[in-house]
């Protein structure tokens, strides 16, 4: 973890971490926060269910990762304020010794770092601080706690949305996926026009006038093509909602425009 002094935490302006974690049921969040999010959640009552759906979607990848791909490290990009079920959670409540960073560059997040760095004892769970722009940064200080030349789960979780530039992602994602051992995987969930391509854009522009950082909707093919050189595993880039849902969950799934997809590296 840094041990630069953090930035102080700016409560006047809405940020994409307080209003998620305020979706979730969290309370380290702001009043502005949860102005911004019941704003949204006033035309977009789905909004909710996305969250609910991403992170579910998490557990599930993580779990499969773990549990069936033999998966034992983790980069988490992105990873937000800590809720319930964090991946070093899921990871090493299947495999104790699964070793998980975090990656983020919100103050607040950076506040919490020692409520992630509570993994298993013959676990390792670390924290950077660094933004999804800096790829070779992220690196050489990963691999300070990951062995970079065994697989590991690359995690970009409700994170790609916030660059705009297509170019800037693919450039990003070449340079984490190129670093990363053969038998390496890519987890992404990004919100979709697909569903409701007026009201997702609505939540695009409400957000965007008041809250950071800026965020982009892109399409399902959109998403997908972020899996281009992987080998995409069923049932592809789909609602996180549809995404391996457990036997629990059939019957009462409700599509939400979250969309997720998880490829191999071969």
């Amino acid at each position: 973890m840094s041990s630069e002094t953090p930035p102080k935490i700016d409560t006047t302006v809405p940020h994409n971490a307080r209003i998620w974690n305020y979706w979730l049921g969290g309370k380290d969040n702001y009043p502005v926060d949860r102005e911004m999010g019941e704003q949204i959640r006033s035309f977009f009552p789905e909004i909710v269910d996305n969250a609910v759906a991403d992170r579910a979607f998490l557990v599930r990848t993580v779990t499969y990762l773990a549990r069936e791909e033999g998966i034992r490290q983790f980069l988490d990009i992105g990873t937000g304020l800590p809720t319930h079920n964090n991946t070093h959670e899921v990871a090493q409540s299947i495999a104790p010794d699964a070793r998980v960073v975090y990656v983020d560059n919100d103050p607040l997040v950076l506040t919490h770092a020692r409520a992630l760095l509570t993994g298993s004892g013959e676990g390792v769970t670390a924290y950077i601080d660094a933004d999804l722009r800096d790829p070779a940064g992220i690196l050489a200080k990963a691999a300070q706690t990951l062995d970079l030349s065994q697989p590991v789960a690359l995690m970009l979780l409700g994170v790609v949305n916030f660059i705009d530039d297509a170019a800037e992602v693919r450039t990003v994602l070449d340079t984490l996926l190129e670093a990363l051992a053969p038998g390496s995987f890519l987890v992404v969930s990004h919100p979709v026009d697909d569903i409701d391509r007026e009201r997702a854009h609505q939540v695009a522009a409400a957000w965007n006038e008041k809250g950071t950082p800026k965020l982009t909707v892109r399409s399902g093919k959109d998403v997908e093509a972020l899996f281009d050189g992987l080998e995409l595993l069923e049932p592809g880039v789909v609602s996180c909602a549809l995404w391996r849902p457990l036997e629990t969950e059939v019957g009462e799934i409700r599509p939400v425009a979250e969309f997720g997809g998880v490829g191999r590296k071969n």
